[in-house]
């Protein structure tokens, strides 16, 4: 374990989160925003192009419009995605990657990768606990 801990260059002892202040530690803040529902299906969408809000609800149907704005102005916030207003009457909006999304994104995709890969091992593991459960 400590041979992980010293790669990674981070320990949980190393947040002082005293006082419920868990700004303080730096992997809990960034991955809050990131653990969201739609946040990496978003950021593995702009990956690839930039799109407009109206293909943004069309990629991803499930979403609400209120879900995605919020969503789309968190990633903004964060610094992972730009939104960029176009001149047009009716105005248009298309977001895209910025650089730091792109460097977000890359650490991500290995997780994508592992989840499509263990999917039906972990739907498996869920099935075996309920099971278990229900006895």
């Amino acid at each position: 374990m400590d041979k992980r801990v010293s790669e990674i260059g981070f320990r949980l002892s190393d947040c002082d989160m005293s006082g419920g202040d868990f700004d303080k530690c730096p992997v809990r803040d960034v991955m809050s925003q990131i653990n969201g529902k739609w946040s990496v299906l978003l950021l593995h969408a702009l990956s690839e192009q930039s799109y407009r809000f109206g293909e943004l609800r069309r990629l991803v149907p499930d979403i609400s419009q209120r879900m995605l704005t919020q969503t789309l102005r968190e990633l903004q916030r964060d610094g992972y995605i730009d939104r960029t207003v176009f001149p047009t009457k009716p105005p248009s909006v298309e977001y895209s990657m910025t650089p730091l999304g792109f460097s977000l994104f890359a650490a991500l995709s290995q997780v994508i990768i592992w989840a499509e890969r263990n999917h039906p091992a972990v739907r498996e593991a869920r099935e075996r606990f309920d099971a278990a459960e229900r006895s």
